[in-house]
């Protein structure tokens, strides 16, 4: 660096030592007293620097946790941003206290910030600190004078390294979702902090988009919905070909293959929006416009007899951006890859259902053959499918482009989740392009959507406003293809999350959608009065209160169960059964046995005419441990039910419950994979050591397990020698169990002495501080509410904890 910098430095400090000098004596210095100085500094330097066109200008003001104090462009690029504190504060944002810590967890995603407090400087790129902390003087009243040559220097080399700051231009889709979600992150949390103000613009579009596509949305579910859709959008618009990401050009190269994502970042770039949202956006344009679009538009070649995972940069890729954007809604969502050696099982053996029962040699590139994935993601099985049927045809011969035409058509896809379903847009488009087909007249057949919403639900395109026509046209499509699409195949891996209210967590808005909750319906003279429709859950839940294990019927309330049932009722339904279908699903495998899944298992014996099941194993905890080939710890199983179209000579009688045949891989994770990536057809299993196909009891209800010998099926049930089976004593709180009785008290006295008792008591739907109650089996012993309550607890008792875990208890009804 040539140029001298330090008068720039000592003219700033003797700025702030004229500006806080008559403040000496006071402690009412504030930040914002800086801002014109800085702003100063910072155009000073650039044209000390011989920069070009440089300005800062200042960040709007929001409630919360805020924005940066100054943003800075050089040339109209985004730069940087600089953060203001009030003198004596430092500059070292790492070790700051209360709200500015806060703050810092926030800004910490920022590529390129400085920190100063007038005194000091500190400059940041991706949360690490860079270089030393610089101090231009000890005390806002010594001025330039106390600019040493030396610390000038140091300041000099901050600001360049400050200046010099380029996006980093990603190399793998890995380092590309790095980058990207810090980003996305902070629109999000810009977004979240712009609908406090009932004034804003995005508080009008979020109530737009909850009438037309996010029912019930909460202002985090709409701001991050808002932030991982422009990200996506401006991405997808880059690797699109668009050099300038400005709204009109990124439109413009995302319209003719992704529509819905052009309208939707038409939306939200609107200059009002974007006024709201300050610098975040700029930077977040600067960023994507260094994506290279070439280096991550590669596609398989269809003639490479590689693995088909090999090649696709994208296979990864929105789990990595999840894991670092948000682990918990990467949970909440199930979004953890699906191995492609899963992948490939479940597409071979569905293509040999497709040839052998349906005459479809070609699979989903057959004509009339209906696909869909109902909890896409990234596009993976569809891709998957699509791949192995183009192999099938370029083998026989066939003309390749043709195919590709007739897959695009016939493949369908839902997700709900605007980031994967971007990506698998974008996967899907280059699959078919470089196969040398087209893609249908109105785009690809992928839509964003919840699959568990009402398919018979009014499309909401005569209320939509202009600004979320596209998202209402995209429901519109969706409901026709739940309503009226003839699906042959349904295939995937949907999410599994068993619903669970935390303590002290009330649910107001209950999952499972449609297949939970029915069809709302209003009556005739009954005004807006609301009735429902019978869900079609009912037909796993109603079995179970006639076989008296209603009490594990809460068990089914898990996402991956209302998949199996919105499957069975959409591919082997009543509207369908005459013409057949498949389905395959990789879900958790807790419905193989347990109680609470008597019912399930008797409807999927009753739509299906043949049923295997691939036991992948994966429990981490039970006495027979066993590697997952997921990253959790639930055990996983593959199912693959066939319904045969009527007249087929493997159709069974309607009063026939379904052939299951049953086989486990090995518990070691790399040999299981192996074994799976192996597999081209149903008799193939039984070739791999230890693997075998064994048929499972015929009983509607039996579990989807190997029948037993004789003698052992003669046994007694051990339900039948203990037939009364209660789950126990469940607080579901910790707080009134203790190793010590004097605990206990402690906690009761806290509880008592409150004058807000609800949160210490952890209330749930069923516990609160307004309800009476009495000891433990003493129901004549009334107890006021425990918001009336004072005195001694009830007198702690022994309690069985766990095994070997001798704990206390407070043996109280209220609690």
């Amino acid at each position: 660096m040539t140029a001298d910098l330090a008068p720039h430095f000592r003219a700033f400090a003797d700025a702030v030592r004229d500006e806080y000098e008559p403040l000496l004596d006071d402690t009412s210095w504030e930040e914002d007293q800086l801002k014109p100085h800085v702003k100063t500094l910072i155009d000073g330097l650039g044209a000390a620097l011989g920069l070009g066109a440089v300005r800062s200008k200042f960040e709007s003001a929001v409630q919360g946790i805020g924005r940066p104090d100054l943003a800075v462009y050089v040339d109209g690029l985004t730069v940087g941003n600089v953060e203001l504190k009030k003198p004596g504060t430092g500059a070292n944002a790492p070790r700051f206290k209360g709200r500015n810590k806060a703050q810092w967890t926030k800004f910490s995603n920022l590529p390129n910030v400085v920190y100063t407090d007038g005194l000091e400087f500190a400059l940041f790129q991706h949360g690490e600190r860079v270089g030393p902390v610089v101090r231009l003087a000890q005390d806002v009243g010594d001025g330039g004078t106390a600019v040493s040559d030396d610390d000038a220097r140091k300041a000099s080399e901050l600001f360049g390294r400050f200046f010099d700051w380029q996006p980093q231009v990603p190399r793998t889709p890995r380092g590309l979702a790095h980058i990207l979600a810090p980003v996305c992150k902070l629109l999000r949390d810009d977004v979240a902090e712009a609908l406090s103000d009932p004034e804003s613009p995005l508080t009008a579009l979020a109530e737009d988009w909850r009438r037309v596509f996010m029912a019930g949305a909460t202002d985090a579910e709409f701001a991050d919905a808002y932030a991982q859709t422009l990200t996506y959008a401006l991405l997808l618009a880059r690797l699109s070909g668009a050099d300038d990401l400005s709204t009109d050009d990124a439109v413009a190269a995302l319209k003719p293959g992704h529509n819905l994502l052009a309208e939707t970042l038409r939306t939200l770039g609107d200059p009002r929006a974007r006024g709201v949202l300050g610098s975040t956006v700029d930077l977040l344009e600067r960023i994507v416009a260094g994506v290279d679009p070439g280096f991550f538009a590669r596609t398989r070649d269809l003639h490479d007899d590689g693995p088909a995972h090999a090649a696709d940069p994208w296979l990864y890729f929105y789990e990595d951006f999840l894991a670092e954007y948000d682990p918990k809604l990467r949970n909440n969502r199930g979004v953890y890859y699906t191995p492609w050696q899963v992948v490939q099982a479940q597409v071979r053996l569905t293509a040999q259902l497709l040839d052998e029962g349906f005459d479809q040699p070609f699979g989903v590139a057959s004509e009339g053959v209906v696909t869909l994935d109902p909890a896409c993601g990234t596009g993976t099985y569809v891709l998957a499918a699509v791949r192995h049927a183009l192999d099938r045809v370029r083998d026989a011969g066939r003309p390749l482009a043709a195919a590709a035409t007739r897959a695009a058509a016939g493949v369908h896809a839902f997700e709900i989740l605007v980031g994967p379903y971007a990506v698998a847009h974008l996967r899907l488009t280059q699959q078919i392009a470089g196969a040398g087909g087209a893609l249908p007249t109105d785009g690809a057949h992928l839509y964003l959507t919840d699959t568990l919403d009402d398919p018979e639900a009014e499309p909401r395109v005569q209320t939509a406003s202009f600004s979320t026509r596209a998202l209402a046209e995209e429901h519109k499509r969706a409901l026709l293809v739940k309503r009226d699409a003839p699906v042959l195949l349904c295939i995937g891996n949907p999410p599994y999350d068993r619903e669970q209210a935390e303590a002290g967590q009330t649910i107001t808005r209950r999952k499972g959608g449609w297949v939970r909750h029915g069809h709302v319906v209003t009556q005739a003279g009954q005004g807006t009065a609301e009735q429902r429709s019978r869900p079609i859950l009912r037909d796993f839940l109603d079995p179970l209160a006639a076989t008296g294990d209603g009490v594990h019927a809460k068990n089914l309330y898990n996402d991956y169960v209302y998949f199996w049932r919105w499957a069975l009722w959409k591919t082997v339904g009543p509207q369908s059964a005459s013409e057949g279908g498949i389905v395959s699903f990789i879900t958790a495998s807790s419905y193989l046995k347990g109680p609470g899944f008597k019912g399930m298992r008797h409807a999927m014996r009753e739509a299906f005419d043949d049923l295997w099941i691939i036991d992948l194993g994966g429990d981490n905890l039970g006495a027979r441990k066993s590697d997952n080939v997921f990253a959790i710890q639930t055990p996983v199983c593959i199912a693959t039910g066939v319904r045969y179209r009527d007249g087929h000579d493997r159709r069974t009688a309607d009063d026939e419950a379904a052939r299951v045949r049953y086989a486990r891989l090995s518990d070691d994770e790399d040999e299981k994979l192996d074994q799976l990536a192996r597999v081209e057809t149903f008799e193939s299993l039984e070739g791999f050591d230890g693997v075998e196909w064994s048929d499972c009891p015929t009983d509607w209800a039996a579990p989807f397990l190997p029948a037993r010998s004789e003698a052992y099926l003669g046994f007694p049930a051990v339900t039948d020698l203990f037939p009364w089976q209660e789950n126990g004593v469940q607080f579901k709180r910790k707080w009134p169990i203790a190793s010590e009785r004097e605990t206990l008290d402690r906690r009761w006295a806290r509880l008592t002495a409150s004058n807000n008792p609800g949160p210490l008591m952890k209330e749930t739907t069923a516990r609160t501080v307004q309800k009476a109650g009495s000891p433990f089996g003493l129901e004549d012993d009334a107890l006021v509410p425990l918001v009336e309550a004072e005195g001694a607890p009830v007198p702690p008792q022994p309690y069985a904890y766990r095994s070997f875990d001798r704990q206390w208890m407070l043996p109280d009804t209220r609690i």
